[in-house]
């Protein structure tokens, strides 16, 4: 009997050592490595094998002006913001990971998507529930297709040989962190089987031209869970993100081969699965009957796209002694930083006041930009005075008060006019070479927190 080898892998990172030790020196985690059991690949064992029509050569140097290229055409989904975030719809032999935590609707949005496609056939692989449950899914979904296959299996071995029967034209793993090759003696979900069963789906995405999309779990940190190689295997990595709590969905990229990191989606989760949100400005901003005070609206911008998004503040006198700082969506650092600006540098006496900021919608923001709003709203509240509803806000405060620029004004002024809002408030350093007579907008240019307070309320 072969004796069995084993050695141990660090389930941050992925890196190999053959002795347990305390600290990895890839990573600088501790505590991570694992002992697990290997096999050395056999000659000639394949878990995937391409028909010998379409074996090819041995590769061979050539010239890069020598190589033929043609683009291949990608398939173009019912859903606007998925295609937005992949760079313009499913690119043939492509692997694609998403992850999210539990509950966010990884697993609906990938069915909605295999029965959006009916022109394709769809196999639809899940080691998380039973068929019975994803017929139940679908049924409230209220989406049918013919041509989307499901399949309850974890094994490998065994999908790849109905893979096979099927001849499928996208497949969909729910999830990665559920299936285990037989050729890899650990758990399902170690590195090892992650690993194995990841460079399997990737041999036979490039080599038959079958898109994959791959769910996966993620740590409690936020991170996609397994090694990092998973990450580099893949070629685009998707984060589905948002509060279970709340309705809306964020679906943006970290790494993309074939588009722009910079884009991203955003969902309404409803009862009937997830609806793509066409104009999202629209839904951030409240719908009030009459103007209220410690409302400020901020243009702001997720990856290429501009966004306004509704601040509310409160400032009232603390009546349990030591003052409340406390915000939602935003970062509370920054808070207490733009707090001091105003006390120091706008003459507001904050010392004995609880300020709680909120972002509407249950955004998670971190666009400097978005200073000049948090400002604008935290001084209504504190003077008991609205802003005016047809005023938006974009820039950055500094520490001296300053109101410094910001990137792409432009696209944010634009947003804003379209809108309907009559004017904008921004640095006066930002627009220093801009057309401004081609927006109707009325564009406010300011330098300083005094000329803000003074633009404000006259």
């Amino acid at each position: 009997m072969a004796k069995i080898k084993t050695t141990f892998f660090c389930q941050n990172c992925g890196a190999q050592s053959p002795k347990w030790i305390g600290k990895c020196p890839s990573c600088g985690e501790w505590n991570t490595y694992v002992e697990e059991v290997i096999q050395k690949e056999e000659v000639g064992r394949g878990t995937w094998k391409a028909s010998p029509a379409k074996e090819k050569r041995a590769a061979v140097p050539k010239r890069l002006q020598e190589i033929n290229f043609e683009e291949q055409p990608r398939t173009v989904t019912k859903d606007a913001e998925l295609d937005r975030v992949l760079g313009g719809g499913i690119v043939p032999g492509s692997l694609v990971l998403i992850g999210g935590e539990p509950g966010i609707g990884k697993s609906t949005l990938m069915l909605q998507i295999a029965l959006s496609l009916p022109q394709l056939k769809v196999l639809y692989v899940s080691g998380e529930e039973s068929e019975a449950q994803i017929k139940m899914r679908a049924d409230r979904m209220q989406q049918f297709s013919d041509n989307c296959y499901v399949l309850s299996e974890t094994n490998t071995q065994q999908i790849f040989q109905q893979i096979e029967l099927l001849e499928p034209d996208l497949l969909v793993i729910d999830s990665i962190q559920t299936l285990h090759s037989q050729y890899v003696e650990s758990a399902a979900g170690s590195v090892s089987q992650v690993r194995e069963c990841t460079a399997e789906l990737m041999k036979f995405a490039k080599e038959t031209g079958v898109p994959v999309f791959l769910i996966g779990h993620i740590t409690k940190d936020g991170s996609i869970a397994g090694p990092k190689v998973l990450e580099h295997m893949v070629d685009t990595v998707l984060q589905f993100e948002g509060d279970r709590h709340l309705s809306y969905r964020i679906l943006r990229t970290s790494k993309n081969r074939f588009g722009s990191t910079n884009e991203l989606g955003i969902y309404e989760m409803r009862t009937d699965g997830l609806r793509p949100v066409a104009n999202p400005s629209e839904i951030l901003l409240t719908q009030r009957e009459e103007i209220l005070n410690g409302v400020a609206i901020g243009a702001m911008l997720e990856g290429n796209r501009p966004l306004l998004i509704e601040i509310q503040s409160l400032v009232s006198p603390a009546t349990y002694g030591t003052p409340q700082r406390s915000s939602t969506g935003f970062d509370s650092k920054r808070l207490n930083m733009l707090l001091a600006v105003l006390e120091k540098r706008g003459g507001m006496r904050l010392g004995q006041q609880d300020v709680f900021l909120n972002v509407a919608g249950g955004l998670r923001v971190d666009d400097p930009a978005l200073d000049l709003a948090v400002c604008a709203s935290l001084i209504s509240s504190y003077e008991d005075h609205p802003v005016p509803g047809d005023l938006c806000f974009a820039g950055e405060v500094g520490l001296g008060g300053e109101i410094r620029a910001v990137h792409r004004i432009e696209n944010r002024i634009a947003e804003a006019e379209k809108l309907g809002f009559k004017k904008i408030m921004v640095s006066k350093y930002a627009v220093k070479g801009l057309d401004l007579k081609k927006f109707k907008i009325q564009i406010l240019q300011v330098s300083k927190m005094e000329e803000v307070y003074q633009r404000m309320f006259g």
